[in-house]
């Protein structure tokens, strides 16, 4: 099947154009005295039909208890700029599965009821990773054979995709799987860090495939994605998961989009070949998306970046959305949270400034980028210029 758009997104077009018709004819009838002052346009207002502009968040932290009537100026700005969302941390296992047959789905559950409420898609995150897995998996895999592998892992697959089915649009299904050129042994398959690949150690390919065919089976509608940092460009890493991607698919592995997070820092130069990368997986018929979007960047005493910085960081956040723009199968952009008040980023690097908005709501210059890059993308509320062929 094409996953270039699914049911719910060709439903929600389609009521958001029924809406439009429904407030012309509102202010045909009530004459220009009622009409009300221009909407300011948001990420969300100004973006492609044909493209989902998302951003992470946590939902335990920020969901929970979520009134419609009465939200938070965070959750205002969430539901206002973007018509995709990313659970930051609730999907993840440590989060989601903190015991062998317990499972704590409040935190999605609030990402998915809040998107519901606001009109806005899901992108499920994540199915298969080394980090962030509870105590109990890291204990147990030291023991494991790969079919008890195996079989935990398809548990967990097919209860949470399953739970989902039909209101995600978009999955994270294997996500860092590679190591990098700097890690030892280079770039190959994580057998060692991934408790699961390295069960399956002999063929780890074989197990990768599998996860697709269980979540597949469990939510036929969804989008599968690999996922990976320094997967923006073409360098060792992608080409490794572009071999992966090749094999899997001549497997008839139901393997449908690539994702690059696109974690960047000023700290190193910008891989001018995100286009081609793209480019190459698309033309395997995949989907491509930006799936973590932020720039981080070293600060000064006073915390603050340099005029220099800024402009740095809003050239790089536009050449991301170009590069996505610019690709007919780029499916999604998602920065991964909007403000700087809860970026991941200072609790990992030494490093700050990177999201869109200041930790107040200001938007930076690289928020204005992004909503100019959207609104020349398409007239009006059409798909991108030239449409996206169909698949």
């Amino acid at each position: 099947m094409s996953h270039s758009i699914t049911k719910r997104r060709l439903a929600a077009v389609v009521a958001s154009a029924l809406a439009a018709a429904s407030a012309v004819t509102a202010v045909a009838l009530t004459g220009p005295a009622a009409q009300a002052g221009p909407k300011t346009p948001t990420l969300r207002s100004e973006a492609p039909r044909d493209l989902e502009v998302g951003s992470a968040v946590w939902g335990q932290r920020e969901l929970i208890g979520y009134d419609r009537k009465h939200p938070t100026e965070f959750q205002r700005i969430l539901g206002a700029e973007f018509g995709s969302l990313t659970p930051e941390n609730d999907m993840k296992w440590a989060e989601l599965h903190p015991e062998p047959g317990v499972y704590d789905f409040s935190g999605a559950d609030a990402v998915v009821a809040f998107a519901k409420a606001n009109g806005q898609e899901v992108r499920g995150h994540t199915l298969l990773w080394h980090s962030q897995n509870p105590q109990w998996v890291t204990d147990a895999s030291a023991g494991w054979t790969c079919q008890e592998a195996r079989d935990v892992l398809e548990e967990h697959v097919r209860t949470v995709v399953g739970r989902y089915a039909g209101e995600i649009y978009e999955w994270d299904v294997a996500n860092e799987i590679f190591q990098d050129d700097w890690d030892a042994g280079g770039v190959r398959l994580r057998t060692e860090a991934n408790p699961f690949l390295k069960a399956c150690a002999e063929d780890p390919v074989a197990l990768i495939g599998d996860v697709f065919r269980w979540a597949h089976e469990a939510d036929p509608a969804a989008a599968l994605f690999l996922n990976d940092y320094n997967a923006e460009g073409v360098n060792t890493k992608t080409n490794a998961y572009y071999d992966l991607a090749t094999e899997l698919l001549a497997d008839g592995v139901p393997l449908h989009g690539m994702g690059a997070q696109a974690h960047l820092s000023l700290q190193y130069e910008f891989d001018e070949s995100v286009t081609e990368n793209f480019e190459r997986f698309a033309d395997l018929g995949l989907q491509v998306a930006v799936t973590e979007a932020d720039v981080r960047m070293p600060l000064g005493d006073d915390g603050e970046p340099t005029a220099e910085q800024i402009t740095l960081q809003t050239e790089r956040y536009r050449k991301l959305l170009d590069a996505c723009l610019d690709v007919p199968s780029c499916s999604s952009f998602t920065v991964w949270g909007f403000d700087d008040a809860r970026s991941w980023v200072p609790g990992v690097f030494p490093e700050g400034y990177a999201t869109i908005m200041t930790g107040e709501y200001v938007k930076k210059p690289a928020y204005h980028t992004l909503l100019d890059g959207l609104r020349d993308a398409t007239p009006g509320t059409g798909p991108r210029t030239p449409p996206v062929p169909a698949r």
